[in-house]
C-alpha cells in the first residue's frame, strides 16, 4: 500500500464513514431493543449490533486499507476480538470500571491484531495510544450525550417536548454518532500510520 493520503483525510474518512456505520448499528438498540428481551436479551442484541459493524464497515472504509478485501482481512478479526473483550468486561463489571477495562482490553486486542494483519513490526505504542485516545474520547462523549444531555434534559423539564421513547431514541443515536466518530478517527489513524514506516 503506497498511496500517500494526508492524515486529516484519513481521520475524516474514518470518522465520518464509521459514524454512518455506527448509527446503523446503534439503530438496533434505539429501535429494536424490545425485540431482544424475548429473543436472547442483551447478548443477542450486542451480537446483532456487532454483525452490522462487521458487515458494513468495509463497504465504507475499504479505501483506508487500499481495498475492501484488505480492510476486511484486518478489521474482521480485530473487531471481533474487540467486541468480545469489551462485552466480557461489561458483563463482568457493568458500569464505568467495565467500560474502561473493556476499552483498554478491546483496543489493545484490536491494535495488536491489526498490526499483525498489516505486517507492522514496530510502533505498537504509537498506534495503540492514538487509537485508544480517539476511540475512548468518542465512547465517553457518547455516554455524556446520552445521559448528561438528552436524558438529563428530559428529566429536567424536557424543553424539546419529547416523549420518553423519543428522548431515549435520540439519546442512543447520539451515543452511536459520537462512538462512531471516535472509533472511526482511530481507524483512520491506525491505517494512516500503517502505510508509513513505523
Amino acid at each position: 500500500m503506497t498511496a500517500k493520503r494526508p492524515l486529516v483525510r484519513d481521520l475524516l474518512h474514518g470518522a465520518l464513514g464509521f459514524a454512518a456505520v455506527s448509527l446503523a448499528s446503534f439503530s438496533i438498540w434505539a429501535f429494536a431493543a424490545g425485540l431482544f428481551r424475548q429473543a436472547g436479551g442483551e447478548p443477542a442484541m450486542y451480537a446483532a449490533i456487532a454483525a452490522v459493524f462487521l458487515g458494513l464497515s468495509g463497504l465504507v472504509l475499504g479505501p483506508l486499507a487500499g481495498g475492501i478485501g484488505r480492510f476486511y482481512r484486518v478489521f474482521l478479526p480485530a473487531f471481533s476480538a474487540y467486541a468480545v473483550l469489551w462485552s466480557a468486561a461489561w458483563f463482568a463489571m457493568p458500569g464505568r470500571m467495565g467500560e474502561w477495562l473493556g476499552a483498554l482490553a478491546g483496543c489493545a486486542a484490536f491494535v495488536g491484531l491489526a498490526r499483525w494483519s498489516l505486517g507492522a513490526t514496530s510502533g505498537g505504542l504509537v498506534l495503540f495510544s492514538g487509537f485508544f485516545a480517539l476511540h475512548t474520547a468518542g465512547y465517553f462523549a457518547g455516554s455524556w450525550a446520552m445521559y448528561d444531555f438528552w436524558l438529563a434534559r428530559f428529566k429536567a423539564g424536557n424543553p424539546e417536548g419529547l416523549t420518553g421513547p423519543q428522548a431515549a431514541v435520540l439519546a442512543k443515536l447520539s451515543w452511536g454518532l459520537c462512538y462512531g466518530l471516535g472509533f472511526g478517527a482511530g481507524l483512520g489513524w491506525l491505517f494512516h500510520r500503517a502505510r508509513r514506516p513505523l
